[in-house]
């Protein structure tokens, strides 16, 4: 913005726009909202999903003097979080913190935090967790992680959706099928300015394949509206 430097030293900081930029998926009129996009997910890919994200840009700008910024960033992906996971278990917002609130432990001592931990028989548990990551500035070097944890296990996802037996449109159990497309471009045409819901969450999830019940599979077929989950 034009600011004079002191000692005409050269400084890294982060870009207003860049955290406008990364806000925006999680905003609507300017108050963050629940990713509807990734309630068929699970609680622990859901968390694991948001604190990578943010963990990413955090990294990403770990030199910057201005790091601290970055607070605005994980305090809306942060109500975009619990409003998901809100959404997906249909409760409020103060019950998940009560369901998933935990201490963490970090360099920098004890910080709060979510946390979802999935018990496994004979080893030790699959823990996901939210928050513990310090926005001060950090120069010291470390070694990058290029094996970082993966969402997903190594069953095939659309697998495990289909044993979920849940129609990801309406929710509907009665006789769920997959629906594919051909590739992601198919889903928003040339000349068609509203993609139907269907073909949107498609899209946002960038996914080809759809676990949808008989009934709005059909409508699907037919180009009639689906319906949507109480």
């Amino acid at each position: 913005r034009g600011h004079r430097s002191i000692n005409a030293g050269i400084g890294l900081k982060v870009p207003v726009d860049a955290i406008a930029a990364k806000c925006k998926p999680c905003l609507h009129h300017g108050k963050p909202i629940r990713r509807t996009e990734r309630t068929v997910d699970t609680d622990f890919s859901i968390v694991t999903q948001f604190q990578a994200e943010f963990r990413g840009v955090a990294e990403y700008y770990r030199l910057a003097f201005n790091r601290h910024r970055l607070g605005r960033l994980k305090y809306v992906m942060e109500r975009s979080l619990t409003k998901t996971l809100a959404r997906k278990f249909r409760i409020r917002v103060p019950q998940v913190y009560r369901r998933y609130r935990a201490v963490l432990d970090t360099d920098r001592g004890p910080r709060r935090g979510l946390q979802v931990t999935v018990p496994r028989d004979g080893r030790p548990p699959l823990v996901a967790t939210w928050g513990g990551i310090s926005l001060a500035r950090d120069i010291t070097p470390r070694p990058l992680n290029d094996d970082p944890a993966r969402v997903w296990s190594h069953r095939s996802e659309v697998v495990q959706r289909l044993l979920a037996d849940v129609c990801e449109l309406c929710g509907s159990g009665n006789q769920v099928e997959v629906h594919h497309v051909r590739a992601l471009k198919d889903l928003n045409p040339q000349g068609r300015k509203h993609p139907p819901d269907w073909a949107a969450r498609m899209a946002a999830r960038r996914r080809k394949t759809l676990v949808v019940c008989r009934a709005c599979h059909e409508d699907i077929h037919a180009g009639r509206p689906t319906r949507q989950s109480r």
